[in-house]
């Protein structure tokens, strides 16, 4: 693609010229080691001389910009992209300008303080939390209901329900209600884009600038964000044994977050006295409660408890649920299920935020559940979740055990161990040294909106194969001699 040197702007085309490459090289449009075009091609684009070109070349390569090389052209200089604007941006990108006094700025800082997301490094012991198996996705299957869509012609050419494809929000109904003893129809269920999108809509209908929300501390900070996006004084409340202390909530709270069946990330779930408690609460202070049961398909000990939303008598629980977790977070489809009193605001919502979801991947989705592919699915993923979580165990009560003390949990697809010494400092520390030796394994500060609290690590087992499961736990233990010696 053709660099644009622009011709608009004060002084003769010479300076026009030189000003628009230069411009070019120090945002990071033109990189380190690109080609110019020869003087005489670009003067022929451009309209003017070929000297008039060679003399804008001349003064950027005095400057130090470009370079000649002998029978190859004129390349942008190394080290050529940094100057008043600034770095370059990474390879294959341009930084941004910066803005100038007056221009639009964000309202909050929230953003850059509260979350920031960013893709994931591969490593070979991979204990990122979050995260399943992408290999284990039945891709044959998919495709070949994805492809029955479309050439049957079953993708609408308008635009579709912003609810959702209705046998998906007919098939997500009858699988919460069977799986989760989630009492709803299919006018309770919007599709989204995502867990996050559900807590977006959740927030854009709820809640309004200074309102409190009242989250788990440590938490799931996406949650926190999306909350503080609306401009809601987002409130941590601590989790202890059994779940969130309600006791610690502030009176004054318009939503409670919580995760009951797996707290994210501690592992605990919310006993029952504590969640009859909190809906007896949410019931008092004229409250609602987002209940986000992310990955609780996986569950190998126990028996589930009630979720709130069966349990709730006073329509005041919103139930959230993702696929992300149980196929591909790729596929971008969650599910929220609303109180009859919030669904015409939820759609209109997701009407307003994007139309509506990709319908031919819906329907995709729909066919699968029908079909009993998802539950197979779940069980075959859940096998083998089920292999690496009990090769984590043991290297939590071997090699590790000088070191962590597991929080006992009996579902989803991470553990997190507390420090038996040391803080968060100590924690963060290992962290460090372990992905330096090639093992990606989170601190539990990451999730801790405030400092303090007693260090740990949260290990994922959704991404690492068991066999590297061991040897991935003997690095970590490494990690901690390097730092805590003797």
């Amino acid at each position: 693609m053709e660099f644009h040197v622009s011709l608009d702007g004060p002084g003769d085309l010479v300076a026009r010229i030189y000003r628009s490459l230069r411009d070019g090289v120090r945002d990071g449009r033109l990189r380190p080691g690109d080609r110019l075009p020869p003087s005489r091609e670009l003067a022929r684009t451009l309209d003017v001389s070929r000297g008039t070109v060679a003399t804008a070349y001349e003064r950027l390569t005095a400057e130090g910009f470009l370079e000649g090389r002998v029978g190859a052209g004129t390349f942008v200089a190394a080290g050529a992209g940094t100057g008043a604007a600034g770095p370059a941006g990474p390879a294959g990108t341009a930084a941004p300008p910066a803005s100038p006094d007056g221009g639009l700025r964000p309202r909050t800082d929230w953003v850059a303080a509260r979350w920031s997301p960013g893709p994931r490094t591969a490593a070979r012991y991979d204990f990122t939390v979050g995260v399943p198996d992408t290999r284990l996705f039945p891709y044959d299957t998919w495709r070949r209901l994805i492809a029955a869509e479309w050439r049957h012609g079953r993708e609408p050419a308008g635009y579709a329900d912003p609810a959702g494809h209705p046998g998906l929000r007919d098939a997500i109904a009858r699988y919460v209600g069977y799986a989760r003893s989630v009492r709803a129809g299919a006018d309770d269920v919007v599709v989204t884009g995502g867990a996050q999108q559900a807590l977006d809509l959740v927030a854009r209908v709820l809640l309004a600038p200074g309102d409190v929300v009242a989250v788990e501390e440590p938490g799931y900070p996406p949650a926190r964000a999306a909350f503080a996006a609306y401009g809601a004084r987002v409130v941590g409340v601590p989790v202890d044994g059994d779940g969130l202390v309600v006791s610690r909530l502030p009176a004054d709270a318009r939503l409670v977050y919580v995760t009951p069946s797996h707290q994210f990330p501690l592992g605990v779930a919310m006993s029952l006295p504590r969640r009859l408690e909190l809906l007896a609460w949410a019931g008092a202070h004229d409250a609602g409660i987002v209940e986000d049961d992310y990955d609780s398909e996986y569950r190998f000990a126990d028996r589930p408890l009630e979720p709130l939303h069966g349990l709730d008598t006073g329509g005041r629980v919103v139930y959230v649920g993702t696929f992300s977790k149980t196929l591909l977070p790729g596929l971008r489809l969650g599910f929220v299920v609303v109180p009859p009193g919030l669904r015409r605001a939820v759609r209109t919502a997701r009407s307003l935020a994007d139309g509506h979801g990709p319908v031919a991947t819906e329907a995709a989705l729909a066919r699968f559940m029908d079909e009993g592919l998802l539950a197979r699915h779940i069980r075959r993923t859940g096998k083998a979740y089920g292999e690496r979580r009990s090769a984590l165990l043991a290297g939590l009560d071997g090699a590790l055990a000088p070191y962590l003390e597991p929080v006992p949990s009996a579902a989803g697809l991470h553990v997190c161990a507390l420090l038996r010494s040391g803080d968060g400092a100590t924690a963060e520390a290992v962290a460090g040294r372990a992905r330096a030796g090639g093992v990606l394994v989170e601190p539990l500060g990451r999730y801790r909106a405030e400092a303090g609290g007693r260090g740990g690590l949260v290990l994922g087992y959704g991404a690492v194969d068991v066999a590297d499961v061991p040897a991935g736990l003997d690095r970590i233990a490494a990690a901690f001699r390097e730092v805590t010696p003797g």
